[in-house]
């Protein structure tokens, strides 16, 4: 028999996914004396690795982090040098190579490391993990009722979505879905690189990493282990990675190297001689200038709301600013959680709708015809270089 909503546990904010925006937004809140459930579909925060390396830009994930109260400590866990950024042609020749002086604006942290800071920021039984959302209707007077994949749910007052890019609150607002971008993905990493690569070590260096030529390339980055993550990159048919088979390695890494037939044996090696599995990814985005009608009690901030291409390294940064703005909208607005929302959305589109148009931009770029040129044009119109 289903309970009744009046029968259900209530929570006041309720905030679906513990990723980067979901940890942030209970942050904010908790300084500012506000109370978040969180509730993650991962059975423990050390259920999923949390590679990879972010910029945190100093206009938008930091501003968040001060907001947060976590910018200093944040500081002590960047990557020294991971500003560095070189830049290949198909051929093996420099184009581009930028020392990191300190000086930049988009220092590099792991992932994971700045996952933990966010974690260990927030009181004990915040996250309820393992808890699935499947659904979501609303009540009126801008209350939710949220169902859990286990057959539990509970009722809320205010319903944010941070689920990502296949997020399950969307549908309260839009119709919206994720399309193909018109490129692929294949991940590989090279462990130990210094002893166990040195050459790919010296040809990556220490920082953000391109190669480029004609619809493909390499994009890497040193990660703060000494390991080389490495993005294969392929415009392609969104069917091409169902042709390869992953489970063999091997099998997978001759079928990515027939895409980059001539190219320099040093980039060829990125993959040919990485360590582990080799990953596929999609890259699927939301439309340019994504937004919805207001709808009382609900809203999203993350790739919930503006799933964008990688390219100009917005995403986890949006996610944080994202999250902050909403906190501090709410508590600027207490008791009155339809001022805050407004006030954060009227904010979260145009900046997303810029960010997003960046993205796609910076996509196009680094894939036409004459790349790297138009990359190393860039970054040299910016004084750098």
């Amino acid at each position: 028999m289903t309970a009744s909503p009046s029968a259900l546990p209530h929570h006041p904010i309720a905030v679906v996914g513990a990723g980067l925006g979901g940890l942030m937004l209970a942050r904010v809140l908790h300084v500012h004396g506000i109370e978040a459930a969180l509730f993650d579909l991962d059975a423990s925060p050390a259920a999923r690795t949390q590679g990879g390396m972010l910029d945190i830009h100093d206009d938008s994930g930091q501003r968040a982090l001060r907001a947060a109260g976590l910018h200093a400590e944040f500081l002590t866990h960047v990557h020294t040098g991971g500003q560095a950024t070189r830049v290949l042609d198909r051929h093996g020749t420099v184009r581009l190579d930028l020392p990191d002086d300190g000086t930049g604006g988009r220092p590099e942290i792991d992932r994971g490391d700045l996952r933990d800071l966010l974690l260990g920021s927030l009181p004990e039984g915040t996250i309820r993990w393992g808890a699935k959302v499947t659904g979501a209707r609303p009540l009126g007077a801008g209350r939710h009722e949220v169902t859990l994949a286990n057959g539990t749910a509970f009722t809320t007052d205010l319903l944010v979505g941070a689920d990502g890019a296949w997020s399950r609150v969307r549908s309260l607002l839009s119709g919206a879905r994720p399309a193909y971008a018109g490129v692929s993905f294949v991940e590989v990493d090279l462990l130990d690189a210094d002893r166990r690569h040195p050459e790919s070590a010296r040809v990556i260096g220490g920082g953000m990493f391109f190669a480029l030529g004609d619809g493909r390339g390499f994009l890497a980055h040193r990660e703060s282990d000494g390991s080389l993550h490495v993005y294969t990159a392929v415009v392609t048919p969104e069917d091409w990675l169902d042709g390869i088979d992953f489970d063999d390695t091997e099998a997978a890494k001759a079928a990515v190297l027939k895409e980059f037939a001539g190219w320099d044996d040093s980039l060829r090696a990125l993959v040919a001689d990485a360590d582990g599995a080799v990953t596929p990814r999609r890259i699927h985005v939301l439309p340019v200038g994504h937004r919805w009608d207001r709808v009382p009690g609900v809203t999203l901030l993350g790739d919930a709301a503006h799933l964008m291409s990688p390219f100009a390294g917005e995403g986890a940064n949006l996610a944080l600013a994202d999250a902050a703005d909403l906190a501090l909208a709410l508590a600027a607005h207490p008791g009155d959680p339809e001022a805050a929302l407004a006030a954060y959305e009227a904010v979260m589109f145009p900046r997303a709708e810029r960010s997003a148009a960046d993205s796609a931009e910076s996509g196009a770029m680094l894939f036409r015809g004459d790349a790297p040129d138009g990359l190393v044009a860039m970054f040299t119109s910016h004084g750098i270089g």
